[in-house]
């Protein structure tokens, strides 16, 4: 069984004078580029709005912020907050997917970067419902870009010929009555590339409430079929900096990476802190192989 283990401490936390992210920070977005870690967090401060925030590691544990945010609310439609940032290296630009929230309507936006400090907004995508947990997959799938999303309760999935139109919305995961993930699920990190499948990091929460991370792997050509799906959580909520915090019983990914033969997966814990937990590669193929 796929297991994630932890490092003991948060890696990033809210920084009291820095009125933006004093409250909380989380839900993480990262990629791994040209040997550093790119990171993109939620932050909040005495506010109430979301912002993202930057940081870089050289080693994927010690995080260097930026100090101010790269991403605010700049339209009605994020009056409230830009949230949960997913980030994909996709022809030669970093497109970011996070949550706009009004105050009242939840949509999927997207904007775009070469550097994490200049952007280019491209709008909101599917923009008559209220949507989140969305992530590009980082290359075409048989010719056409391909997305992840929620329909409460449900993981979809979408494809576009453009980035911004998406079309062929199916299920392709959905929740299991009576387990850890009852209630509902969601995407967490960007799909991860291997000889085996496409391997996915994801979210579920039980009736109680409880967040928690599992482990899944879509076909190469057909993303819609799951070739496996772990029955138990990878990682749940276990240290009281996952237990207590705004939400309480969460650990929630935005984003995941592979160096050196080690999977890290970046979470936020009770959407307060982040933290770190990891997997070998080789743990990773068995599971791939279904061999354990």
């Amino acid at each position: 069984m796929l297991r994630l283990a932890r490092h003991p401490e948060p890696i990033l936390k809210p920084l009291p004078h820095h009125p933006w992210e004093s409250r909380y920070v989380f839900n993480p977005g990262v990629v791994y580029h040209d040997g550093l870690v790119h990171m993109l967090y939620r932050a909040m401060g005495e506010d109430g709005v979301s912002r993202l925030g930057y940081a870089v590691s050289p080693d994927g544990r010690t995080f260097y912020r930026l100090g101010q945010p790269v991403l605010s609310p700049a339209s009605p439609v994020e009056a409230q907050g830009v949230e949960d940032p997913r980030i994909t290296w996709l022809e030669g630009r970093f497109y970011v997917l996070f949550t706009a929230y009004s105050g009242s309507e939840i949509r999927i936006s997207m904007a775009s970067t070469t550097n994490f400090i200049a952007w280019t907004r491209h709008g909101v995508l599917l923009p008559d419902e209220d949507n989140k947990d969305a992530a590009l997959f980082p290359e075409k799938v048989n010719g056409r870009y391909a997305m992840l999303h929620r329909r409460p309760p449900d993981i979809w999935l979408a494809y576009s010929e453009d980035l911004i139109h998406w079309t062929d919305h199916q299920v392709i995961m959905r929740p299991r009555p009576g387990t850890w993930e009852s209630w509902k699920i969601g995407a967490g990190a960007p799909p991860i590339k291997t000889e085996w499948g496409w391997l996915l990091f994801y979210h579920g929460v039980d009736d109680h409430r409880v967040y928690r991370l599992g482990v899944a792997l879509l076909d190469l050509e057909d993303p819609a079929r799951v070739i496996r799906r772990q029955e138990e959580p990878i990682l749940s909520p276990e240290t009281p900096w996952e237990q207590e915090g705004q939400v309480p019983h969460v650990v929630f990914t935005c984003g995941a990476v592979e160096i050196d033969g080690t999977y890290y997966v970046y979470y936020g814990g009770a959407d307060t802190v982040i933290g770190v937990a990891t997997v070998s590669k080789e743990e990773v193929e068995r599971f791939c192989r279904g061999q354990g």
